[in-house]
């Protein structure tokens, strides 16, 4: 039985590695995918590039998505503790060989200058290059690191996108336009959005004040959060999404009086990259869901809701004034972020 490897640190995972695994799967009976990591050497890579460390479970988690439907591969990690100027080849060769456990036939790369090092780690072993000239995917991890996947997009495989999907929530009181900018932006970033899921579930019942329970608030949460996953999984590099849950606890406040702390515990697990704060400026819009459209009442929900993101310790960028005034301010801090 032929057995071969190929080994990388995949940091990150890209179609030219994709390729080269599935041409060595096809060429042995039995393959095996190396991830070979070191915190030491992954962040020593990183230094100085667009891209931040990945762990080894983020990219073992990559190699273990592309092939569960590739029976003859297996997966299997490695880690030593060098850097890269003193990486030892030969204990890394031992510990290949001991992870593997059987007769090595081929060794695959895609790196001529490994010719002579893997003569001498694998004698027994045929070293076999796989598209050494980047003729079918031309890209590299180096290149990726330097200026960031974003300027790569299209090399980077659609199950690993996620992982670097930027997260972008509106918050603010009722009838503040948030649910218009955050269709109008992903419009103009042709990318995915989640809508308000607390607006879903009060359109369920038929309203919100004097009915909405206070399990209704936890089905809220979970439900956005689901949503989230969802569209974080067909994003195009941004995805928007219409309140959160600090905003869900502020309607538990508003509503019902009750401050409560499951809510909390989600909202501490958020990991959302820009928050932006659409202030109560604009005409307030009886939509038949909302009952606080009094100045004073929008100005004093306006103040709670801020003190239960700084509570949180939230950092948001405010916008205000018309709605081309907000959508251009929007424009300008999404750009920031995508620097």
């Amino acid at each position: 039985m032929s057995v071969g490897f190929i080994g990388g640190k995949f940091l990150p995972l890209h179609l030219g590695h994709v390729y080269a695994i599935v041409h060595a799967s096809s060429a042995v009976d039995e393959l095996y995918v190396v991830l070979s990591h070191s915190e030491i050497r992954d962040k020593e890579l990183c230094q100085g590039t667009e891209m931040e460390y990945i762990s080894p479970q983020i990219r073992l988690r990559w190699l273990s998505q592309l092939t569960k439907d590739m029976p003859n591969v297996r997966v299997i990690a490695i880690e030593d503790d060098q850097d890269n100027d003193h990486y030892d080849w030969e204990e890394g060769a031992q510990l290949i060989k001991r992870a593997i456990g059987k007769p090595i036939t081929t060794v695959f790369s895609s790196e001529r200058g490994y010719n002579d090092i893997f003569k001498e780690l694998y004698p027994d072993s045929q070293h076999v290059l796989i598209d050494p000239n980047r003729s079918h995917v031309n890209i590299s991890a180096t290149a990726i690191r330097a200026k960031g996947v974003f300027q790569h997009w299209a090399f980077i495989p659609d199950f690993v996108k996620p992982y670097f999907i930027k997260k972008i929530v509106l918050v603010g009181t009722e009838s503040c336009g948030k649910s218009t900018l955050t269709r109008n932006l992903a419009k103009i970033y042709n990318t995915t959005y989640v809508e308000e899921y607390g607006r879903l579930v009060c359109e369920e019942i038929g309203g919100c004040e004097g009915i909405i329970q206070k399990e209704d608030y936890l089905k809220i949460a979970y439900g956005h959060k689901m949503e989230e996953i969802k569209a974080i999984e067909k994003a195009n590099k941004l995805v928007f999404i219409d309140t959160e849950a600090i905003v869900t606890q502020f309607y538990s406040n508003l509503y019902n009086n009750e401050h409560q702390t499951v809510l909390d515990e989600i909202a501490s697990l958020q990991d959302y990259d820009l928050w932006l704060y659409l202030e109560p400026d604009v005409e307030w819009v009886n939509d038949g869901l909302r009952a606080h459209g009094e100045e004073e009442v929008r100005d004093k929900n306006n103040q709670d809701l801020k003190r239960l993101l700084n509570m949180h310790q939230i950092e948001y960028k405010v916008l205000s004034g018309d709605y081309e005034a907000r959508l251009n301010g929007a424009i300008e801090e999404i750009e920031e972020l995508l620097k």
